[in-house]
């Protein structure tokens, strides 16, 4: 028996888990916030000097966490890009997350390739705001001379696997977080050059793609460190989700993603065609609108809180007495209807009800979210279960609106670390494989996430008949958007 750590690094914090190398039981765990201020009128920072991801990592692991570990894998927040000199050095802070400064720069990169199809056909994704492609256009257009220095590009858990190496000549990263770029095909497994030049302006250096199961190297100390991941593909590893499975992530906005074994190119672009840590391929849509349709909801119905929105909307009935919410208030990416608002539909005496419009609050969002699994599934990806993600997912009236909505079975997992635990799962593999006890091509078998299991059961009929009542709604007010 041995044991590996994974640690994950995201955009608040670094958490460690220890792991034994066979069953994946989580032995011990460290936390630390990173030591990054908040801007002054609230929200995350858009620039972070990594040093802070550096610091965290090192309270985290304090106190011998990290005793007698043989192997550590690295999780990180995507969308971060960390601009190096030919030296190595930061040109300047990590930009991170989402940022609106550069909203008008994924407009000028989408136009100068020809539109969304084309950045469709060349790398499965169009340029968003948060992307790197993005960041780098918007580094040239408004810090021309930064843009310059900038001789070498990596990602988060690039530059944390890289500095936990002690800085070698070789910089790696694996197909998922490259895949998250804007300069990577997953279709083709291959980066376009040619699109860094066209946003940041000239060539750069850029980490080499290796291996799911391959290591990235091993520290002075002999500890070998595995190729590391985006924290969405670490956090499906950790799940053990495969074949057949979705996984639904309830945040302020929402996204559906799935693993397939093919890159699926779409053209309209909702579509985003990520790869996972697996080898596999990990497509995502996204929503705008989850949580925040909830939250909505309880503010308009002076509610203190989503449980109390929920035990109100458990006082109605599927269809919510022929209510209908199309959730679209912060307008929609899916379907994409960018400047729309929001429809309730269905207004009627009897309808006019604190619980019925509590219960289309719920309705709206899953049969968004759904949707959202329609694309994916009319592409061909096979749902066969749907695990669903997110504090929102204990809200007994998700739980009893999601299978039916959804038309599969839906598996809530107890919260935990999974980003972290899929890093810790990876650098088993890469030890395992390293000497010769695992196949590169099969990751260890972990015990699987400790789960609610929900089956749509006999309401499978009404839940079809909600999704009709919400999809006439949607084509009747915008006719053709999906």
């Amino acid at each position: 028996m041995g044991i590996v750590a994974g640690l994950d690094s995201s955009p608040d914090f670094t958490r460690i888990v220890v792991c034994d190398t066979d069953t994946g039981a989580v032995l011990r765990q460290g936390y630390a916030s990173h030591p990054v201020e908040s801007p002054a009128g609230g929200g995350r920072p858009s620039d972070v000097d990594p040093q802070a991801w550096l610091l965290s990592l090192g309270e985290a692991a304090g106190g011998g966490l990290l005793e007698g570990v043989q192997a550590i894998g690295v999780s990180a927040q995507q969308n971060a890009v960390v601009p190096l000199d030919a030296q190595g050095n930061t040109v300047r802070p990590a930009m991170v997350g989402g940022d609106k400064r550069t909203q008008v720069a994924a407009a000028d990169l989408v136009d100068a390739l020809g539109g969304r199809e084309a950045w469709a056909q060349a790398v499965g994704c169009v340029p968003q705001a948060a992307q790197p492609v993005t960041k780098l256009r918007w580094m040239a257009r408004t810090e021309p001379e930064n843009a310059q220095r900038t001789a070498i590009l990596l990602q988060a858990h690039d530059w944390l696997v890289w500095q936990l190496l002690g800085r070698p000549v070789r910089r790696t990263t694996d197909r998922g977080g490259a895949s998250g770029t804007g300069y990577w095909s997953a279709a083709t497994g291959g980066y376009r050059p040619d699109l860094v030049e066209l946003a940041l302006g000239h060539q750069v250096m850029l980490p080499e793609v290796i291996g799911p199961a391959d290591a990235a190297g091993t520290t002075p100390e002999g500890l070998l460190i595995s190729v590391g991941t985006g924290e969405t593909m670490a956090a499906a590893f950790g799940l053990g989700i495969g074949l057949g499975d979705a996984v639904v992530s309830l945040g302020a906005s929402g996204s559906v993603m799935a693993v397939h074994p093919e890159a699926l190119v779409d053209g309209s672009g909702m579509i985003t065609a990520l790869a996972d840590a697996t080898g596999m391929h990990l497509p995502v849509v996204t929503t705008l609108n989850a949580v925040r349709t909830l939250r909505g909801a309880a503010e308009l119905l002076g509610l203190p809180d989503l449980e109390s929105l929920s035990d109100l909307a458990m006082k109605s009935t599927p269809g919510s007495h022929g209510l209908v919410l199309l959730p679209y208030l912060e307008g929609e990416r899916t379907p994409n209807l960018p400047h729309t608002a929001g429809t309730l539909a269905g207004l009627r005496r009897e309808s006019m009800k604190a619980e019925h419009l509590a219960r289309a609050a719920f309705e709206g969002m899953l049969c968004g979210l759904a949707d959202a699994l329609d694309v994916l599934r009319g592409r061909g990806v096979d749902v066969r279960r749907v695990f669903l993600l997110g504090p929102a997912a204990e809200l007994p009236a998700v739980q009893a609106a999601a299978p039916m909505l959804f038309g599969t079975q839906v598996v809530v997992p107890q919260p935990a670390d999974y980003a972290a635990i899929g890093a810790a799962r990876q650098a088993a593999w890469a030890l395992g494989a390293s000497q010769g006890t695992l196949d590169v091509r099969n990751p260890p078998v972990w015990q699987g996430a400790v789960a609610q299991v929900l089956e749509p059961g006999d309401e499978l009929a009404v839940g079809q008949a909600v999704r009709q009542q919400f999809v006439a709604v949607r084509e009747q007010t915008h006719p053709g958007a999906l």
